[in-house]
């Protein structure tokens, strides 16, 4: 599509919340109206889309939104979105409202659900990545990571005051479902004792081994981060298989869960959520479609939906290697 043709655009934010959709969002909206193009939210995802939950979106819309958690067009996700019936009945009130192109801000799933909506029915989208995982190829950082990290290491660092006064091991269980994004940076921000990751091979001898030479030169506590998708079963699964031989350091047990997905966006969530919005908008004006956008050294970048899909994001092996050296 040329820029002339883009007259009307939808956008819609889908899957898990992340702080800082609602930036995204806002950007959105004002860039749109910046460019003299009509803009509707489709409220709660794919979901209302089938279902015709439009509403027109000016400039006073988005006020005062930019510091809130959450999304105020809300998510679902939407199983009947999973049938060619329902993208059908999606697509007709597409057409009814004359939108030429979407914005999704969402994951991997909400790609997907693009990809294969826009592959039938010649919409075009552009994808802004809003999870708090990090787990999207193609772009340095998500939406929603960097606030879920601080939120994390927030909760470490009152854990370590009662770990400290009572001389325990606390597994603190981060989320992370299949990605250790999370957990890696919370362990370094929080200098714990040793972080487990889905994308790490986790060796409990070494673990023990680690934790027991921290007792023996006096360490008062430990704390070790656990991503939730660890193989072994979370924190929980973690504790129960070095009970035995660490018992007298009373492991426990904390899972911060869906503390992580709310709250106000960190300026950095806010800044990314802005740029990232901001070019959404200008990229589907120049033409493009069926990518998403993200940051790659500081630079606005764009890539394939099949890229952000398919390909696998994982956590860089030198900040793997360096957290464990930091910790001894």
């Amino acid at each position: 599509m040329d820029r002339k043709d883009i007259r009307r655009i939808a956008v819609f934010t889908s899957g898990g919340d992340a702080p800082g959709m609602n930036a995204a969002l806002r950007a959105v909206v004002r860039t749109a109206a910046w460019n003299k193009l009509h803009v509707y939210g489709i409220e709660r995802g794919f979901e209302g889309m089938i279902d015709g939950h439009f509403k027109r979106m000016e400039r006073r819309d988005v006020a005062n939104i930019i510091q809130r958690g959450g999304t105020v067009l809300r998510t679902a996700r939407s199983k009947r979105f999973m049938t060619p019936e329902g993208r059908a009945q999606a697509a007709e009130h597409l057409r009814s409202y004359d939108i030429d192109a979407c914005i999704a801000i969402g994951g991997n799933g909400t790609f997907t659900g693009a990809k294969v909506f826009s592959e039938e029915h010649n919409i075009p989208f552009i994808g802004i990545p809003g999870t708090i995982d990090n787990d999207l190829f193609g772009t340095d950082y998500t939406i929603g990571f960097d606030t879920a990290v601080n939120t994390a290491i927030d909760a470490v660092d009152k854990i370590r005051d009662t770990a400290d006064s009572h001389n325990r091991l606390f597994l603190v269980e981060v989320m992370g479902r299949n990605s250790g994004f999370i957990a890696l940076h919370t362990a370094i921000g929080s200098g714990a004792s040793s972080v487990l990751i889905p994308e790490a091979e986790t060796n409990l001898e070494d673990l023990k081994n680690v934790l027991k030479k921290n007792k023996a030169r006096g360490k008062l506590f430990s704390v070790v981060i656990v991503a939730e998708g660890h193989p072994m079963g979370g924190a929980a699964g973690i504790a129960e298989r070095i009970q035995d031989e660490l018992a007298s350091m009373e492991p426990k047990v904390t899972v911060i869960g869906h503390l992580q997905r709310g709250g106000a966006p960190t300026a950095l969530d806010r800044l990314l959520a802005s740029r990232l919005g901001h070019a959404a908008v200008n990229k589907l004006m120049d033409g493009e479609e069926n990518v998403a956008v993200g940051i790659v050294n500081s630079l606005i970048t764009t890539y394939s939906f099949d890229d952000a899909i398919h390909r696998e994001k994982k956590p860089e092996s030198a900040l793997i290697t360096m957290a464990s050296i930091l910790a001894i």
